[in-house]
């Protein structure tokens, strides 16, 4: 039994938003979310005999280049949405990785082994935390001492295109104007946006020797404009938009964000910049080798 806080997010996740992201178009491998996966596997210093915890693990791609980078170790992908987490599991059966487990589970509330792990990753997994310093403080009591965490989330709204571009469309505003429609750090994309704020929630954590580095790296939206329309109204505060405004019909958002991607597409798809925050940190304790 999944034992949840956050209702509202996982019945998102579970709804048209997971199945959204579990049919969204995959980084080839060798593009910008691969850069950010490299970055983040280097940053928690993942080795051969490791054994990987990964938070909001998705569609299970983060895990499984955990896998293989300790083919000695073991990697655990937990994640709210079993639409994803059944995509990640036919990928990981398909690739023949032994080495990697999925389950559904809130990582704010789930049991998970004490010292049971050597490093957690996560990507873009917390932001959606009900309680994000509850949420992190139980992923710290998973790991041994000297453990290590690597995660990565956004920079504020001003610094992803990705979000401001599409939202200025709809919303037929500014760019400053999307930036400030932004609710606030409610548990939602952009509530560790805030440096400061991330700081002291990984410090209420316990975690120590904390790192937060700006990186800049586009997100992959679609292959063409009209298939990154498409996912931006699958998913998202687009999608939002347009739900809320019986004005704006699904034919003429598509149009609108048709039009603005253009700008944006290239030979290897539509790319919208983006701003991020690779982050560090240790789990407290004497390491035992």
């Amino acid at each position: 039994m999944v034992v949840v806080l956050n209702t509202e997010q996982f019945e998102a996740w579970n709804g048209a938003e997971g199945a959204a992201w579990a049919a969204k178009v995959q980084d080839t491998g060798d593009g910008p979310e691969a850069e950010l996966h490299r970055l983040l596997l280097a940053a928690a210093r993942v080795g051969g005999r490791d054994r990987v915890l990964d938070v909001g693990c998705g569609t299970g791609d983060l895990s499984a280049l955990a896998a293989r980078r300790a083919p000695d170790g073991h990697v655990l992908g937990i994640d709210l949405s079993a639409p994803m987490l059944s995509r990640a599991r036919r990928a990981a059966a398909g690739a023949g990785l032994g080495n990697v487990a999925f389950e559904q589970a809130d990582a704010q509330t789930c049991a998970l082994p004490e010292d049971g792990f050597d490093a957690a990753v996560s990507m873009y997994g917390v932001m959606f935390f009900a309680d994000p310093v509850a949420a992190l403080t139980n992923i710290g009591r998973a790991l041994r001492p000297g453990g290590r965490l690597a995660f990565v989330c956004p920079q504020p709204p001003a610094d992803c295109a990705w979000y401001v571009i599409p939202v200025a469309a709809l919303l037929d505003v500014p760019p400053q104007a999307a930036v400030d429609a932004y609710p606030g750090p409610e548990p939602a994309m952009f509530s560790l946006s805030d440096r400061a704020r991330l700081g002291r929630v990984l410090a209420g954590a316990g975690f120590g020797d904390v790192s937060i580095e700006p990186v800049h790296v586009p997100h992959l939206f679609g292959r063409t404009p009209a298939q990154a329309a498409d996912g931006f109204l699958a998913s998202g505060p687009t999608r939002y938009i347009v739900e809320q405004d019986a004005g704006l019909t699904r034919e003429r958002a598509h149009t609108k964000l048709t039009a603005v991607l253009e700008a944006y597409a290239g030979p290897g798809g539509v790319l919208l910049p983006g701003g991020q925050w690779l982050v560090g940190a240790v789990w407290p304790g004497e390491v035992r080798l």
